[in-house]
Parts: C-alpha cells; structure tokens; sequence
C-alpha cells in the first residue's frame, strides 16, 4: 500500500478501468453547467439531426440528467 492512501482509495488505473466515478462526475458536471445556463437565461446548443439547435432556457431540463440515486440537490 502507498503512503498516506487509505485501503478504500483507488488508483486512477482503477477509476479508470470501472469508469462510474467517472461518468458521474461527468453527469454532474455536464447537469451544473445545464443549470447554470438556465438560471442565467443562456440557451444551449445541441446537435440534433445532423445539425446544431438553439434550446432556449425555459426547455432546458437538467434533470434528465442526474445519475441513479442522485437526489438532484446542490449546495450551491
């Protein structure tokens, strides 16, 4: 064992190989920045059909978003 790494702690080897950590991180961070954009009344593009569209901030639902079991709350 490493110095300082507790027994629960994962190589990035390891994070990498399982990948859920990561893709949630990465559901709440692409969810943060729908909000974000949403509360600043920013739209956002998406590629649908072969081309970019415009989503206005009223239709924009971060909540699709959220990883199972993840309660949709933030501290910020």
């Amino acid at each position: 064992m490493v110095e300082g790494r507790d027994k629960t702690d994962k190589t990035i080897d390891e994070l990498f190989e399982e990948g859920t950590a990561i893709d949630e991180a990465l559901r709440r961070a692409v969810r943060d920045a729908l909000l974000r954009h949403k509360k600043l009344g920013n739209p956002i593009a998406v590629w649908e059909d072969s081309r970019v569209v415009w989503v206005p901030p009223e239709e924009i639902e971060p909540g699709d978003l959220l990883p199972e079991g993840d309660s949709g709350t933030t501290d910020s």
